[in-house]
């Protein structure tokens, strides 16, 4: 890893932790809609965004660990399986670019992340597994396809975003 791609890498992270922690009041719980999760497109254009995105999960479920409840010592279930979550949804969103799916390219953020997070949230919260599971889907969709998709299109559009994005001399990829 060169110095430019660490840095890369700590960019992503950074602005998803910072996304997510601003808008707090809609980034945690069991009804939630993570706007920074229109950022798990990335890795459509860049392997990097892969590592991005989990620290910058890792960060956001530590630093906002007091909405699950720091006392119980509930927050350890975000911190490690919904970042988990984010790495294994990233990773499977780089995928997609192989194949040049970039529609499906939104798609495993929305698949994985309600059946994981929404596993332990409703043990968190008591609430029913498939009704929290079918509200962490809806906001998963918000964030991923009607924010992350055109944000997706946008970048592929324009030679100098995805060099941004992806490290890469415009005209390439």
């Amino acid at each position: 890893m060169t110095p430019r791609n660490v840095a890369r890498v700590a960019a992503i992270a950074a602005v998803y932790a910072a996304l997510t922690m601003l808008m707090a009041p809609i980034s945690y719980g069991p009804v939630q809609v993570r706007v920074s999760e229109l950022l798990t497109v990335l890795p459509y254009f860049t392997p990097l965004a892969t590592p991005g995105l989990f620290l910058g999960c890792l960060l956001a479920n530590v630093f906002g660990g007091m909405a699950l409840g720091w006392a119980t010592g509930l927050w350890i279930f975000d911190v490690t399986l919904g970042s988990l979550a984010t790495l294994l949804a990233a990773y499977l969103t780089g995928l997609t670019r192989r194949r040049g799916l970039s529609l499906l390219a939104p798609l495993p953020p929305v698949l994985i992340n309600p059946l994981i997070v929404g596993s332990y949230l409703q043990q968190i919260f008591g609430n029913n597994y498939w009704l929290t599971v079918g509200y962490i889907f809806v906001g998963q969709v918000v964030a991923c396809y009607i924010l992350g998709l055109p944000l997706l299109l946008l970048i592929r559009r324009h030679a100098k975003l995805r060099a941004i994005v992806a490290g890469i001399p415009e005209g390439e990829g």
